[in-house]
């Protein structure tokens, strides 16, 4: 417990100074390409998410999941690639070998499907080379390209929203 005070600590400086020099360049290219990053602890609708952004004319190959959870139990399986906590020094390196592929991929769209400020989170969403990143307007503004305000567990409204104003942005 005072190990995980203490590396939330020196995540919460890290996210802080890097957002402080962050570049809010966002791209005007047409969105190919989704990563979905979801904290798992209070969302477990990842499935409908998904079948939702799929609605919206994208296809499952299209879009790539990283699921966060605060623990993983030692038996818990996932059905997409997944990190915790544990796999982040304090220094804020990721140890994950498949949320270190998800940062590196450049999407096209970055979906922050966290209504939570987690440090750990803010990490993975900072160190990501999406063009465009979208989130929720509970989360540090400069994290994002794109807020919407919505709730968590309205998955529907919030993919509705996001792809109405996609469309105006002439995204999609």
């Amino acid at each position: 417990m005072f190990y995980t005070i203490i590396k939330n600590f020196f995540l919460k400086k890290i996210v802080t100074k890097k957002l402080l020099k962050e570049n809010s360049f966002s791209s005007n290219e047409k969105i190919n390409t989704i990563g979905l990053l979801v904290d798992e602890t209070y969302f477990g609708e990842k499935e409908a998410l998904i079948a939702a952004i799929e609605a919206k004319g994208f296809k499952k190959e299209a879009i790539s999941v990283l699921i966060y959870k605060d623990k993983i139990k030692k038996k818990e399986v996932f059905d997409y690639p997944s990190v915790s906590l544990k796999n982040i020094s304090i220094s804020g390196e990721i140890s994950n070998p498949e949320a270190v592929t998800f940062i590196e991929t450049p999407f096209d769209l970055l979906i922050n499907y966290y209504d939570i400020n987690k440090f750990s989170l803010l990490l993975i969403s900072q160190k990501s080379k999406a063009k465009f990143k979208v989130g929720f307007t509970t989360i540090d503004k400069r994290v994002n390209h794109f807020i919407i305000n919505s709730l968590v567990e309205n998955y529907n409204e919030f993919t509705d929203e996001l792809f109405k104003y996609l469309k105006i942005l002439n995204k999609i």
